[in-house]
């Protein structure tokens, strides 16, 4: 597992070379950096949300445009994925306290995945400096800390409890989202809009549990 990071990394700057190479009209590859505030929360099937938590995300973006108004835009990032539930005979702790009745579990994510999200960006004309764009695609994570908190009856039993041995290590999620880029200067822009990522697979290994993550990003960058 611990070298997937890198692969992703080679991987990012083997797409940046090879897009470079394009010497298409119009096109080409555009490098930048983003540092994006996250509204996460949980979606547990047995239990309920019980509130949001603030993260955030940074690393690299970029976007290949392989058409006058379409780019396949991709990025490398540290994202965390905060979030609070309630839900029943949540493991470890259950195995630890043990109940011969459901028991509820007042918890607080937090979590953290390298994510490269794979996506297809819809541009419109550029006018006086600035184009809209919608974006569309596929989330990619690899959790790299996974923690909690945990009360039981009111009593606090976890505190940044290490739960990476009860937590998938891959999650994906559709991401849909949109914004507008603006010129500073030269080839440099900025980059603001909003996007949703939507997970739609399990993040717990317990079998017993359908628990889901979701988080809506403030996005903002810079591109060179």
């Amino acid at each position: 597992m611990k070298r997937i990071p890198i692969i992703l990394i080679f991987s990012f700057f083997s797409i940046n070379i090879w897009a470079q190479n394009f010497s298409g009209p119009g096109y080409g590859f555009r490098l930048g950096l983003t540092a994006t505030p996250t509204i996460g929360w949980i979606k547990p099937e047995q239990g309920k949300t019980e509130g949001v938590g603030l993260g955030f995300s940074y690393g690299l973006m970029g976007d290949f445009n392989f058409a006058p108004n379409y780019s396949f835009s991709t990025a490398l990032t540290i994202t965390t994925i905060n979030g609070k539930s309630t839900e029943v005979n949540v493991m470890p702790y259950n195995s630890i306290y043990g109940s011969d009745t459901p028991v509820a579990y007042d918890l607080k994510y937090k979590l953290q995945y390298i994510e490269l999200p794979l996506t297809v960006k819809l541009k419109t004309l550029k006018n006086a400096g600035r184009r809209w764009y919608g974006q569309f695609g596929l989330s990619n994570a690899f959790n790299i800390s996974a923690k909690q908190n945990a009360v039981r009856n009111g009593s606090q039993i976890g505190n940044n409890q290490n739960i990476s041995d009860w937590t998938k290590f891959y999650r994906a999620g559709l991401i849909i989202g949109g914004g507008g880029e603006f010129d500073i200067s030269g080839n440099t822009s900025i980059l603001a809009g909003i996007t949703f990522n939507n997970g739609f697979t399990n993040i717990v290994k317990d079998s017993s549990r359908d628990t889901k993550n979701h988080y809506l990003a403030l996005n903002f960058g810079l591109f060179f």
